[in-house]
């Protein structure tokens, strides 16, 4: 709720607090993102190890933020189709599917981009 007194300042802190308590909370509640997490986690030492470029690195970072955010979008899509129907319904599990393929996208983009930026490495 806004508060008059608020200034623009501290509703913006105020809106980061509840942003960071939204990826602490999906760090460590959802295992989707636990696993996408994991991979980004190695895939970054990983890219220490090879000494990537920093272009390598725009696009590792990048690939691993679209990622991360299309899992994040997905899980928010599922708890609130959750909320709205918890029984299975047919047009609920259709957009459920959607979202899952928004992140499927996602991670074969960032699959590809690792195996442009590593594949040459092992040649």
């Amino acid at each position: 709720m806004k508060n008059a007194n608020d200034n623009f300042l501290l509703s913006r802190i105020r809106s980061l607090k509840f942003a960071l308590r939204g990826v602490w909370l999906l760090i460590t509640t959802e295992p989707s993102i636990m696993v996408q997490f994991s991979i980004a986690i190695i895939m970054t030492v990983v890219g220490f190890i090879m000494q990537i470029s920093a272009i390598e690195w725009i696009l590792q970072v990048f690939a691993i933020g679209l990622v991360l955010v299309a899992e994040s979008l997905n899980t928010g899509i599922e708890k609130l189709s959750d909320f709205i129907h918890p029984d299975y319904h047919k047009r609920i599990g259709f957009i459920k599917d959607i979202s899952a393929g928004a992140v499927t996208f996602a991670a074969i983009i960032a699959v590809i981009v690792g195996l442009i930026i590593y594949l040459p490495k092992f040649s």
